[in-house]
C-alpha cells in the first residue's frame, strides 16, 4: 500500500470500512485461514509479523489481523487497531494446559490474565488486573458451547517467554532462574488453566483504556503428560478455536 495511517500495520482507517471489531491471532499463517470463514475476504497488509484481512460476518466489516508472539508486538497491534476504529478485540490462539483434568483439544475460555509479563505494565500498574470484558467472555463461552466444544472457564498465566517463564527445562542451559522455580506447581495449586503469551498485555491494554477483549484458545498439549503437542491434533484444535472466535464474533457484531 502507498499510504497509511499507523505506523507499523500500513492499513488505513478507510480500509477498516467501518469495522469496530478484529480477531487477533498471533500466527500470521492463522489470519487468511479465519477470513475464509467470512464473507468477502480481502488482504489488506503484511509487514513483518502483522498480516492483516478485512472480511464480512452478517453484512458487517471485521478485521482480521495477526499480533506475533508475545507482548510487545501485541500492544502495538492493538494500539494501531485501535487507532483506526477498533474497539473489541478477540484473541484466539493454541494454549499448553497445566490442569491434569483438561484434555488435548478442549478450549479454554480466559476471564482474566496472571501478568506475568512486562509489555502490560506499560500501560498500567502491576496492582490493575488483566480482565477480560463480560460481554466477549460470554460470546466465547456461548460459542464454544454451540459447537459442542468441551470448554473450560478460568485464570490464564500469560508469560514473556516460552521456556523460562513457563518453567521448561528441556532448554539449552536447562537452567530456570530462582523465580520460577516451581512457578508452574504453584500456579496449578491456585487453579489456573494454562500458558500463553499474550493474553495478560491485551487485557490489561483494554481493560485499563475501555475498550473490550476476549480470550480463547485451543490446548494442544497438556504439560502433565507431555510436552510436544502431535501436529495433526494441532491442526484440528486450531481449527476448532478458529470457528468458535468466529462465531462469537457473530454474536458481537
Amino acid at each position: 500500500m502507498s499510504t497509511s495511517d499507523v505506523f507499523h500495520l500500513g492499513l488505513t482507517k478507510a480500509d477498516l470500512q467501518g469495522a469496530t471489531l478484529a480477531i487477533v491471532p498471533g500466527d500470521p499463517q492463522r489470519v487468511e485461514k479465519i477470513a475464509a470463514l467470512m464473507d468477502k475476504p480481502v488482504k489488506l497488509a503484511s509487514h513483518r509479523e502483522f498480516t492483516s484481512w478485512r472480511a464480512e460476518l452478517d453484512g458487517k466489516a471485521v478485521i482480521i489481523c495477526s499480533t506475533g508472539i508475545g507482548g510487545p508486538s501485541t500492544s502495538i497491534a492493538v494500539e494501531e487497531l485501535a487507532q483506526l476504529g477498533i474497539r473489541t478485540f478477540l484473541r484466539v490462539g493454541t494454549t499448553g494446559a497445566i490442569q491434569p483434568h483438561i484434555n488435548v483439544g478442549d478450549v479454554l475460555v480466559t476471564t482474566a490474565s496472571v501478568r506475568l509479563d512486562g509489555a502490560s505494565l506499560h500501560f498500567a500498574p502491576m496492582e490493575f488486573p488483566a480482565v477480560a470484558d463480560f460481554t466477549c467472555t460470554t460470546a466465547l463461552v456461548e460459542a464454544a458451547k454451540s459447537v459442542g466444544a468441551t470448554t473450560h472457564i478460568g485464570v490464564t498465566a500469560s508469560s514473556d517467554t516460552f521456556y523460562p517463564g513457563q518453567e521448561r527445562y528441556d532448554t539449552f542451559s536447562g537452567r530456570v532462574v530462582r523465580s520460577f522455580k516451581g512457578s508452574m506447581a504453584e500456579w496449578q495449586s491456585m487453579g489456573v488453566m494454562n500458558y500463553e503469551m499474550e493474553s495478560a498485555t491485551l487485557l490489561t491494554m483494554c481493560a485499563s483504556q475501555g475498550l473490550r477483549a476476549g480470550m480463547v484458545a485451543g490446548v494442544i498439549v497438556n504439560r502433565t503428560q507431555q510436552e510436544i503437542p502431535n501436529a495433526e491434533t494441532m491442526k484440528q484444535t486450531e481449527s476448532h478455536a478458529v470457528k468458535i472466535v468466529v462465531e462469537a464474533a457473530r454474536r458481537l457484531l
